[in-house]
């Protein structure tokens, strides 16, 4: 076991009990994903023998291989956090427990065919720049598509999901966020979950109410080099 690993776990543990106290929250109402982009399935395995049990990826492909191998350990539950191309939707559900950047009603569509009886967790992708090419439904749209995902038999919608914008103050990026929960939640009163804050940002993100971070670096450390 890589004590280094197990070190810096603790270390981002303690500072999100440290961010939800200073927010006046309770820790145990946050979920620590570790996103494990470009490291080998080993590391998962390492991580789930500290207690992780809940992994992030963000290609469809790596997210199939290592679900593949991993995917016998009893508990362990796979977040997939990026762009989801519709004809990728059968694969990504295959391997998923939540999808995290549902953002347009024709990926609803897809990942809906996609499944057979048990209901797929999903959260809206919203974008919070001006910029129609970041993947992520418009604020002003979120409500529409929370009403067209809700009417799928096979999704369950369990809340919202951003990525603060570089160029802003996350605080306020992700405060916009939180508007756009209770816009959901008009529609979907169960959808509490907001999905926001990595490695940068995630104090902003608690103090804002986000119930799911989505830690990489400061746990995995450094990604390796690609091939």
């Amino acid at each position: 076991m890589d004590a280094a690993l197990a070190d810096r776990l603790a270390d981002v543990d303690a500072r999100i009990v440290d961010a939800a106290r200073g927010a006046g929250r309770d820790p145990d109402e946050i979920t620590r994903i570790v996103v494990t982009k470009f490291h080998p399935v080993s590391l998962i395995s390492d991580l789930y023998a500290l207690g992780v049990r809940d992994v992030g990826e963000n290609r469809q492909q790596e997210l199939t291989a290592k679900h593949r191998e991993a995917g016998g350990l009893a508990g362990l539950r796979w977040h997939f956090i990026g762009q989801a191309q519709t004809n990728k939707a059968r694969a990504v559900r295959a391997a998923s427990d939540v999808v995290h950047s549902l953002d347009r009603t024709r990926l609803a569509d897809a990942l809906d065919a996609a499944g057979e009886g048990t209901a797929l967790d999903v959260l809206l992708q919203v974008n919070l720049t001006d910029d129609p090419a970041r993947g992520g439904v418009a604020p002003a749209d979120v409500e529409a598509l929370a009403t067209h995902v809700i009417s799928r038999e096979t999704l369950r919608v369990r809340g919202v999901m951003a990525v603060a914008p570089l160029d802003e103050d996350p605080a306020r990026a992700f405060e916009r966020l939180r508007a756009c929960s209770d816009v959901v939640r008009r529609v979907a009163p169960d959808a509490t979950w907001i999905s926001a804050g990595m490695t940068g940002d995630f104090p902003a993100a608690i103090a804002m109410g986000a119930t799911h971070l989505r830690i990489g670096s400061a746990i995995t450390g450094p990604r390796p080099p690609r091939d």
